[in-house]
């Protein structure tokens, strides 16, 4: 081998082992890694409580990380080749929503870190076999609704709306585990004696059709179950429950921000902040299989005053005085 191409082949074996260098180290001064983000939802409060966790952990975006964004707009049927766009990208770290997100992730790559957030049951899901040591290349948050959990929504409604004997629930396979849901409300439904029918939507012209078919119904109050396409679609459940003045008890505390009578459950977006710390731990070198999946340590009750008073509502202190947050 001449000299010349002696030193080019010395050079180019010098850089590689620069770059392997760079994907093994943690994160430093003047090193910038590549996230890749995945949200099921449209642009809003999950990815800004993503960003505000990587700035509480002194990360600025386009100095310290290039943050890649994805979002499939409650369209679940996208969340897929989202994923698989950003491992082509060769990313350092792999952040994705919901449960449907990091079973996506999951058979994309075994290699490139995955942390999921808001997972309504990650063992359950199929995503980690335990919670303590999740394995392979994949950790994150859990929303940890227990067995029963959905039981409690219509034990609350029941409660602030005493006059409603018939209810529909509203819910969406983008959720993997909507179905048992569905099963503990049916159950609790039973039990109490209340009336009960469910609908499905996972897409716009179902979402349309499910609420049509509910107005025009005998329920009276209305059960929304969690799912990335229920949560993308706020306002739209939301203007429907004034509309036909039915209370209507919620999974996430957008929707009384927007309106809704009440919700009850984890803070979903707070998945995405706490994911931020995941990833950090990562960038240093921890495993990601080493690192336990977390779970909720405290679930919000939300109401909205304004909104009862405008359904006729009149409160009990019971579920005040419960409430984390009141909304006048």
């Amino acid at each position: 081998m001449k000299r010349r191409e002696l030193l080019r082949a010395l050079a180019a074996m010098a850089l590689a082992n620069v770059t392997d260098r760079a994907h093994s180290q943690p994160a430093g001064p003047g090193l910038m890694r590549r996230i890749g983000f995945v949200s099921p939802t449209a642009p809003g409060a999950r990815n800004e409580a993503f960003q505000r966790g990587l700035l509480e952990l002194g990360y600025v975006r386009n100095r310290d990380l290039i943050v890649e964004e994805r979002f499939a707009d409650g369209r679940p049927e996208r969340i897929p080749g989202l994923v698989e766009e950003l491992v082509g990208l060769k990313v350092d770290v792999l952040v994705v929503g919901a449960t449907i997100g990091a079973r996506a992730a999951k058979r994309a790559t075994a290699t490139i870190p995955i942390v999921f957030a808001g997972s309504s049951d990650p063992v359950a899901g199929g995503i980690v076999s335990n919670l303590a040591r999740p394995g392979g290349n994949i950790t994150g948050s859990s929303l940890a609704y227990g067995d029963g959990f959905a039981g409690k929504w219509l034990e609350l409604l029941k409660e602030a709306a005493p006059h409603v004997t018939h209810f529909a629930v509203l819910w969406s396979s983008s959720n993997p585990a909507a179905t048992r849901f569905v099963d503990e409300l049916r159950t609790a439904a039973v039990k109490t004696k209340a009336g009960m029918e469910v609908h499905h939507a996972a897409n716009a012209k179902e979402l349309d059709e499910a609420l049509a078919s509910i107005g025009a119904g005998s329920a009276r109050g209305l059960i929304v179950a969690p799912s990335p396409f229920a949560a993308s679609r706020v306002a739209s459940v939301v203007q429907f429950s004034e509309r036909h003045r039915m209370p209507a008890m919620f999974f996430e505390a957008r929707f009384p921000d927007a309106g809704g009578l009440m919700s009850y459950g984890p803070d979903i977006a707070d998945t995405y902040r706490r994911a931020a710390a995941y990833v950090d731990r990562i960038l240093k070198g921890a495993r990601p299989g080493d690192l336990p999946v977390e779970q909720p340590t405290r679930f919000e009750l939300v109401v909205n005053r304004g909104a009862a008073q405008a359904l006729g509502l009149r409160l009990p202190q019971s579920i005040l005085l419960r409430a984390d947050r009141v909304i006048e």
